[in-house]
């Protein structure tokens, strides 16, 4: 334990936005205090990053944020569809996709669904929910320098406003500083990928004409493809408020000064394709798109999410939907280790689960750019390397029968969904998963399977006639699911009270034994791809970590191996 320490904390997080705000939630939720250091004064606010997918809400669903975000996010709550065109006044606009769920067949897959919602909007309503959950938030707070031993982290920060410094000694380092992350660079980490793919300069402006052009398209985005006059139009609020991403190519020697008020404004005008168009520029922003992703995504006691970890092209909301997604399995994992539920080990499966998903995504990520034209990008026309069958830029076949199709159509649009919510875990904590199988499969396959999300059905409470979904069971402990009447719950409960170990068992069936009951009389067996003498055992995260089709002589003893197993208690 090092001496002159200020602060005492179990795991301090580096980074107050997004992803950092979200790792606080989800430890919050865990009843694990931590502290939050962040640089800036506040949060953002410039919109960006707003596409949340059906994953990422589903977690907020669980975390009871769910509501609030949409909140927040209603003025955009009818915008869906991405276009494309020479200008929006003349002839030749497509709709690359008009519908992100069309006929609602996304409901067969999750209780949730996509949402809008721009990072200035979410992260305020992340800020007022930590603190009510355990979290020391510090804005205007810098990390300066930080170390680690056996026992654990102690770095020092320091106060912007005050110039005031001081000491914090946590067990655990969580890094969600950004692209050009300092907790990375002190960690000699590398990057592989692609590198810089494009660079943009975002213009917020004001136009209330701009609306009238627009009418009823009410898209997420448009791309606009007139030569010398590119770029992609984002609504803020389909009246007085927009965005537009003009691309800005500093390897032709084009400064950030050359985007003068004048020049947006002219390049804004022949874009959409109306010279007499009222803009008046509110801000400019420059940002990059890349392909990286870290070599590693730990060492020792310190962990890397979010654009720390990884950076993607942005089209498709892949990265920040990824980062939050990586904030909530190093959450559950971590606050398994501090309550002593399980053993160190477990954290060294947060880098052989999401590595593999953020190298498959970024990759599917660049070639969503591709296939949309996006703005400043110029892809290589020699790939760099030819994608296994079965990659995430691997395009999908056309779905055999029975199999059910992605949600959002072929295309351009087909397989985002599987890319969202159908990557897999092949290692980590799981046992059963198939090592062979690509961690973003061509088509999504949501059946109970080992390291893939558990499978969504809409289940009730004996006498509670309102239903919720089986993803509402999963959150703070490891789950277990099993038909009434078999040995499978009396051994649950018997093996959680000899480790010591949170686990929730639910008999499922119509009989008077039951915890649950299908709510559209479907078959839970055969939804989660198991038996009536079978099993299902489910992670905090949602994820089938083991699974049994058949009933076994002892298991209780079947249990308690799996789990010391999986949770290091060896």
């Amino acid at each position: 334990m090092k001496e002159n320490v200020d602060h005492h904390v179990p795991v301090l997080i580096v980074g107050g936005s997004l992803v950092g705000l979200c790792t606080s939630l989800f430890l919050g939720r865990h009843g694990i205090p931590h502290m939050v250091v962040e640089k800036h004064a506040g949060t953002s606010m410039h919109p960006r990053g707003r596409g949340i997918n059906v994953r990422t809400m589903e977690l907020f669903r669980v975390a009871r944020v769910e509501d609030r975000i949409r909140e927040a996010a209603s003025v955009l709550a009818d915008n869906h569809g991405i276009m494309q065109g020479g200008s929006l006044t003349g002839d030749d606009q497509e709709w690359l996709f008009e519908e992100i769920d069309p006929g609602g067949a996304l409901a067969r897959f999750s209780p949730a669904a996509w949402c809008l919602c721009s990072q200035n909007d979410i992260e305020p309503v992340l800020m007022s929910v930590t603190p009510t959950l355990g979290a020391d938030l510090r804005f205007s707070t810098e990390l300066l320098s930080f170390d680690q031993d056996p026992g654990g982290v102690t770095a020092i920060v320091k106060n912007r406003e005050t110039g005031e410094h001081s000491t914090v000694r946590a067990d655990y380092l969580v890094a969600a500083d950004g692209p050009r992350s300092p907790v990375r660079e002190a960690l000699r980490i590398g990057q592989s990928g692609s590198g810089d793919l494009f660079h943009n300069v975002s213009i917020t402006f004001r136009s209330r004409m701009l609306a009238h052009v627009v009418g009823d398209r009410r898209f997420i985005v448009c791309y606009l493809t007139k030569p010398d006059a590119d770029g992609a139009l984002l609504p803020v609020d389909n009246g007085e408020r927009w965005v537009f991403h003009a691309p800005w190519h500093p390897d032709r020697g084009e400064t950030l000064e050359d985007f003068t008020d004048e020049r947006c404004v002219e390049h804004i005008r022949r874009a959409v394709g109306a010279p007499d168009l009222d803009v008046e520029v509110t801000g400019k922003a420059p940002w990059h798109a890349a392909e990286r992703v870290a070599e590693r995504y730990a060492v020792g006691r310190v962990f890397l999410a979010g654009d720390s970890a990884h950076e993607m092209s942005p089209t498709g909301a892949f990265g920040s939907n990824t980062g939050i997604q990586d904030a909530h399995n190093i959450a559950w994992k971590l606050a398994m280790v501090l309550d002593g539920s399980a053993g160190p080990g477990l954290l060294q499966t947060y880098e052989a689960e999401r590595l593999p998903v953020a190298r498959a995504t970024s990759e599917r990520a660049s070639a969503r750019s591709a296939e949309h034209s996006h703005p400043g990008y110029e892809p290589d026309p020699e790939p760099m390397s030819t994608p296994a069958p079965g990659s995430a830029s691997t395009p999908a076949p056309t779905p055999a029968a029975g199999q059910d199709p992605v949600p959002g159509g072929g295309g351009r649009q087909g397989g985002v969904l599987s890319v969202a919510m159908g990557y897999r875990y092949n290692h980590g904590v799981v046992l059963g998963a198939d090592p062979d199988q690509p961690v973003v499969p061509e088509r999504m396959r949501l059946c109970g399977d080992p390291g893939s999300r558990a499978p969504h059905m809409w289940l009730c409470g004996p006498g509670d006639p309102d239903p919720k979904s089986t993803v509402d069971l999963y959150e703070r402990s490891f789950v277990l699911l099993c038909s009434e009447g078999t040995p499978w719950r009396a051994a649950g409960r018997s093996v959680a009270e000899q480790l010591g170990l949170p686990l929730d068992v639910y008999a499922i069936g119509t009989g008077p034994e039951a915890d649950l009951i299908p709510a559209n009389g479907g078959d839970w067996t055969e939804v989660h791809g198991t038996t009536a003498e079978g099993a299902i055992l489910v992670r905090p995260d949602g994820f089938v970590a083991w699974r049994s089709a058949q009933a076994v002589a002892d298991p209780a003893a079947v249990l308690h191996e799996v789990l010391t197993t999986l949770l290091d208690r060896s």
